[in-house]
Parts: C-alpha cells; structure tokens; sequence
C-alpha cells in the first residue's frame, strides 16, 4: 500500500455520479483472504480477511455488484435465458458503450458491461418479485453481516442516469427487454448503489475460489462450472476495456467499478480487494489497480 500511496494524488474521481464527486480521492485500502492450507493442499477454511489503510470504510461498489447479481441469476436458474439474451466475449469498449449495442441488435457482449448488467436486472425482475431486497440478502449472507443500498447514491444514479436510460431504450427497442425500462432502471441504479467495505467485497467473493462453495457455511452458492465461468467472464471482460492490460499486469479474475474498488479471485487460494476513488482513463482506479499488481508481483498469485 506504501509503494502506491503517490498514485492516490492522481487520476480523478468519478463526476458523472454526483454523490461519488464528493468522495476523497485520498482514500486507499487492501483486503486480502486466503485459503488455510494442510499438509501443503488448499483447504479454503472460514480464514481471516486481512486489511490495511481504509479497508473498513465503505464505499459504493458500482459495477462490482454486476459480480452478484449474475451469481444470482444463475443461482436462480436463469442460465438458459440469461445467455441467450447476452453475450460472453469482451466488448473492447468502453462499459457504457451505445454504438456497440446497436452494431450487435441489442444482445450486449457480457453481463459486466452497464448495457449487459441491465439485461440481467431484466431477467431479475422477472425471476424474483424483491430483485434488490434478495440481492441484498444475497450480498449480506455472503459477507456475514449485513449491507445495504446507499439511498443518496441510488437517487444520484437516478438523477443523472441518462446513458443508462439510452442503453435500456436500446435494449429494449430490439426486444430484449421485457419488463418496464424504469422498473429495471431502479434496480439497476440501487445494485449500484450498494455500500460496502474492502474487507466485506473479500469475503463475499469466497466463493468464487472455492469452486462455488461458501467457505464459512459450506453452503453450495453456484456449482462449480458456474463458479469457473463467472471468474473467466471477470479475466475477459471485468475490467472493460482495459482487461487485457490486467491480465497481463495482474494476472487474476478482476472486476472493477468507478466508485474505486477493484476485487480479484485466484480460485482455490485468495480472494483480494483494493479501493481508491480516483480512476484512469479506462474508468479503473489508478492507486487500485497498481496495488493489485504489486501484491500479485510480491506474493506470485496468478491463474498463470
């Protein structure tokens, strides 16, 4: 965290968001969990979440939550129809890309980019009737203790959300989109707008690395072949467009968002997050992203 403190004086924070203006680009914290070991073979035991810097302070995860909600739909046997309607491949755009969603008639790339995401907030709302209260609930079981939606980031979402409104419009003048626009507009802006720590987004992700299964309850959260998909989609297409770069600098599943935080997976040993508010120019936290690298760096933690 030391080495890439400086980098905390760069970048910028997100303005498009008002509520997310406001936040000190200052901040910087690290959580890191790792699987216990046995007699040398990964046992992913409960373990310890370590944190450093501002690992406690919470902030709003943004495009983290696309990580959940997918996890949601598939758990809820949305598999079939979730992938017919978006695609699996990196977009190679920028994540609120509107000339990519025309181009391809609708079907967005994958479920991380913003025109993605709202198809899955779509399908959501058809498969459960509280999308957003079972995501939450979702989101606090995983983490231990409970979280919930920051209303003054949701209404700031909702105030200035206006490429999102294009992109549902989009999506729904081709007829993928089922439900009301605003309907899945709000839940779209309130998973945005859920309020986490990096200590928290650590433990959440468990799961992720140890093949679907929840460490600390044992309880089955995907099967293990969705567990592996969803952290392949997180190499290719987490990031945006700047995906290639982190899996060569970085060399896990990351998944990022422009409230600063960035999570990464390596299945069956870690699980790790990074937040600093301000971002690149690829809408990823700078002092983040480079913490990640120098932590993989250090510690050898790659999918490599």
């Amino acid at each position: 965290m030391e080495q890439v403190r400086p980098l905390t004086a760069h970048g910028a924070v997100a303005t498009y968001i008002p509520a997310l203006a406001a936040v000190s680009s200052r901040h910087l914290g690290l959580a890191v969990w790792a699987a216990g070991h046995d007699g040398g073979a990964a046992t992913a035991g409960p373990g310890e979440v370590i944190g450093a810097g501002d690992a406690d302070t919470a902030f709003s995860i943004q495009s983290i939550s696309k990580v959940f909600t997918l996890a949601l739909a598939l758990r809820h046997g949305g598999v079939d129809r979730l992938w017919a309607r978006v695609g699996r491949e990196p977009s190679g755009d920028p994540f609120n890309s509107i000339a990519l969603l025309e181009r391809e008639q609708g079907v967005p790339r994958n479920p991380f980019i913003n025109a993605g995401a709202i198809v899955v907030a779509d399908l959501l709302s058809a498969l459960r009737p509280d999308p957003v209260g079972d995501l939450v609930a979702f989101v606090s079981e995983l983490t231990g203790e409970a979280v919930a939606v920051d209303p003054v980031v949701a209404a700031s979402e909702a105030a200035t959300g206006f490429r999102n409104r294009a992109l549902a419009n989009m999506i729904r003048s081709f007829g993928n989109l089922d439900n009301d626009v605003e309907a899945v507009l709000d839940v779209y802006f309130r998973q945005c707008s859920l309020a986490m720590t990096a200590r928290q987004l650590a433990r959440a992700l468990r799961f992720l690395a140890n093949d679907g299964v929840d460490p600390a309850t044992g309880a089955a959260v995907l099967r293990p072949a969705e567990a592996r998909h969803v952290n392949a989609l997180m190499l290719m297409a987490g990031t945006y467009d700047a995906a290639g770069a982190f899996a060569y600098e970085i060399g896990i599943p990351c998944k990022s968002g422009v409230g600063g935080g960035i999570v990464g997976v390596v299945p069956d040993r870690a699980t790790v997050c990074a937040w600093s508010p301000a971002l690149d120019t690829t809408g990823n936290s700078l002092a983040a992203r480079a913490a990640l690298a120098a932590l993989a760096a250090r510690t050898g933690l790659t999918v490599f």
